[in-house]
């Protein structure tokens, strides 16, 4: 007998748990989570041992989102999370073998002397600078626009934020708030001083906003995908070790086909990475302009080491590909929130791999810590050999938003309007990070409810860049 829901959500990631739990807020509104493995969280994933708490996902997230901020009054998880302040802390990055401070705040980036004074007049030429054309990519869109003094700084950036080459990855795909204000107002200067004029005459007179806070929990970032499923009935409304083998549209119901029988929805969420849902797509559509995009993998590498050992302020490092490093940064962890090493120890966490350097991630576990430990102690003081080591593989990769990914993207936004109760959200669709994940869970949630498709949003926000 095939159940009948009125919505089947397909992926228990963060995504589809946030939809999972606004889903549970309507009134008599029957749905089914389907997770493929014994677990539910996705990428997001804790390990404590001996003493560290370390992550092999996710480390934290900004406080700068509504919707994440409201997710945590609706959990209660509020009065769990612990925070570090930006304006508290710095990041670094490796240059010329150096680490070189990067100042959080717009005024002191430019005091630094990160660049030439040439170099720092090159950047004003974006006011002068017609739009670019076509979809070039991070690195020829920055160069072209600021000059080539900000690449390494640029490169740092999107090595943290996606484990990418910015010589692949598009600038309307990751940055698509910032290319809309270039196209309309002809600079991006410009295009920013005008939007921050009219911010200020919409906000309460006196209230400056602050910079936000990297947010996180005592037990690691895998008590937020905990608290949303702990309500989920197995069987009722989640079931676990459940893979879909296919989707199909019957009238005007969805069926969806699983090793653990048949079942019917008017509503078909689709909360799994890119390249998942592209495989549970060829089933309902085949005009799809790609059948997967690139991956970025990483291996994070944690390290705790002993009171002789020691880290600078702020939340780590990143280095440029330019700097010809084993690893791509490191975070120090036991800087950033309390409790995440033993008294008296240190933890910080390493990352090897990322698109440019896929093959490391072959490495065995020895030979990674041996590689990653010699490549840190040129930086940072770390004295003696680690008290802890482990090497935390990743379950899956960071969704590549390089050539063909904006096409990609349209044509997913116009099968969902022309594929009545199909909702497609999920890592890599509108961003890597958690807020743009929940931000969209709460999206396609609201749209659920109100009986309307979902509708990605016109007016493209601009992301701001914190190191």
């Amino acid at each position: 007998m095939t159940q009948t829901l009125d919505t089947i959500i397909i992926g228990g990631g963060i995504s589809g748990l946030t939809v999972a739990w606004k889903l549970r807020q309507i009134p008599d509104h029957s749905f089914l989570l389907l997770e493929k493995s014994t677990r539910t969280g996705g990428a997001v994933v804790s390990c404590s041992k001996a003493g560290y708490q370390a992550e092999a996902g996710p480390h934290g997230y900004l406080d700068n989102c509504r919707q994440s901020r409201q997710l945590l009054q609706e959990t209660g998880l509020d009065k769990e999370c612990i925070k570090a302040p930006l304006a508290n802390f710095v990041r670094y990055v490796c240059i010329d073998g150096d680490l070189k401070c990067i100042p959080q705040s717009p005024p002191k980036i430019i005091a630094a002397p990160l660049i030439s004074p040439l170099a720092k007049l090159r950047v004003l030429a974006d006011l002068w600078k017609k739009p670019l054309t076509g979809e070039p990519t991070v690195s020829e869109w920055v160069q072209y626009r600021f000059g080539k003094a900000l690449l390494p700084y640029v490169d740092a950036v999107f090595t943290g934020t996606y484990a990418g080459d910015f010589e692949r990855l598009l600038i309307d795909a990751v940055m698509p708030g910032v290319r809309q204000v270039e196209k309309e107002h002809g600079s991006v200067i410009r295009g920013l001083v005008k939007k921050k004029k009219v911010a200020r005459k919409g906000s309460p007179k006196g209230k400056k906003k602050g910079l936000p806070a990297m947010t996180s929990f005592p037990a690691g970032m895998e008590r937020l995908v905990q608290r949303l499923g702990e309500d989920l009935r197995e069987g009722k409304e989640i079931l676990h070790s459940c893979g879909v083998s296919r989707c199909r549209k019957d009238g005007s119901h969805w069926l969806v086909g699983t090793g653990k029988g048949q079942f019917r929805s008017s509503n078909l969420v689709l909360a799994v990475p890119v390249n998942a849902a592209l495989s549970l797509l060829n089933t309902i559509s085949d005009n799809a302009p790609q059948t997967a995009i690139p991956e970025g993998k990483i291996v994070t590498i944690a390290l705790g080491f002993g009171k002789d050992a020691s880290l600078p302020p702020g939340f780590g490092y990143l280095a440029p590909e330019q700097e010809k490093r084993f690893c791509l940064g490191a975070l120090f962890s036991s800087n950033m929130f309390p409790g995440r090493a033993p008294k008296g120890h240190i933890l910080l966490e390493s990352l090897v791999g990322g698109r440019r350097h896929p093959e490391r991630l072959n490495l065995d576990d020895d030979t990674l810590i041996s590689k990653a430990v010699s490549d840190m102690k040129q930086l940072l003081n770390l004295p003696g050999e680690p008290a802890y080591a482990e090497v935390l593989r990743p379950k899956g990769g960071i969704p590549q938003l390089e050539a063909g990914y904006p096409a990609l993207l349209a044509w997913r936004n116009e099968l969902m309007q022309q594929k009545k109760g199909l909702y497609i959200t999920g890592f890599g669709w509108e961003g890597i990070g958690l807020n743009e994940m929940i931000k969209t869970a709460f999206r396609v949630s609201d749209a659920i409810a109100a009986g309307l498709q979902d509708k990605t949003e016109a007016a493209q926000e601009v992301k701001k860049i914190y190191f």
